[in-house]
């Protein structure tokens, strides 16, 4: 699995998380779905769904609202470039109108997303691993690793999460492989290591809370991966394709750690 050194949790613990999410000691036992599972997972509040604790991170202010600027702030936050996180605008206007149906018909002339309904903005040709009300899928999560981690090494390659993007595909839904493939192709600009995507950091993506460990870490400039477009299509003159590239190689040593305790 690489040249990576697990961060021990007691040295290296998560920054503090809002409020919100601290009013309860465990999370809700939904009968083989979980909340979040993360290992490193601080107590979350019983209340909020994995998907809600997913996007919490760009509820910059804890008050249940992302706004569009709350979308860009928090991308840059992650170490995306400016052309980047402009590009992430493009989710509050794709998923405002869906979080907006449970409280109006009319849609929100501030392309708000509503985190309590952000279930609603679920598409379709994705993993599954988040089911329609928001929860995650343990099981869900470690067959999709059974299935395409063909090496067996913990992670998964461009080639292989490029192969599970074409499987998820569904007919007549071209709009739901559109998302998937701007979901892949993020989450390989931000976990990828030595080409590899590995399962514990995805899993503390699904959850959230590689989202705040991230930002400490870019703050402190040890955290160097989100790159932008210019670096996707240097890779590509690089390499030949997008499915060999990897990231910019570590200017540190500090920055080849594992994020998450396997």
């Amino acid at each position: 699995m690489g040249n990576f050194t697990a961060l021990p949790t007691d040295s290296d613990p998560l920054p503090d998380f809002p409020a919100l999410k601290q009013t309860c000691d465990k999370p809700l036992d939904h009968g083989g779905l979980t909340n979040g599972s993360s290992p490193s997972s601080p107590k979350l509040q019983s209340e909020l769904t994995a998907l809600q604790q997913h996007v919490l991170f760009w509820d910059r202010d804890n008050d249940g609202i992302i706004h569009p600027w709350d979308v860009y702030n928090g991308f840059r936050d992650l170490g995306f470039s400016v052309l980047f996180s402009l590009g992430s605008l493009l989710i509050p206007l794709f998923f405002s109108y869906p979080t907006t149906l449970a409280h109006r018909w009319l849609p929100d002339p501030w392309f708000r997303i509503y985190v309590g309904s952000i279930h609603k903005a679920k598409h379709g040709s994705d993993t599954g691993i988040f089911d329609v009300d928001g929860h995650f899928h343990a099981d869900r999560f470690d067959a999709m690793f059974d299935r395409w981690d063909t090496s067996r090494c913990g992670g998964l390659s461009a080639e292989e999460m490029w192969a599970m993007w074409k499987k998820n595909r569904l007919a007549a839904d071209v709009a739901g492989w559109c998302f998937g493939f701007m979901e892949m192709w993020t989450t390989w600009l931000l976990l990828q290591r030595d080409g590899k995507v590995w399962k514990e950091d995805l899993r503390g993506c699904y959850d959230g809370t590689l989202f705040w460990r991230i930002s400490e870490l870019a703050q402190k400039r040890e955290w160097k991966q989100g790159y932008g477009i210019g670096d996707f299509f240097e890779g590509m003159v690089d390499a030949g394709t997008w499915k060999n590239w990897q990231v910019k190689k570590q200017q540190h040593p500090q920055n080849r750690r594992r994020l998450v305790s396997t």
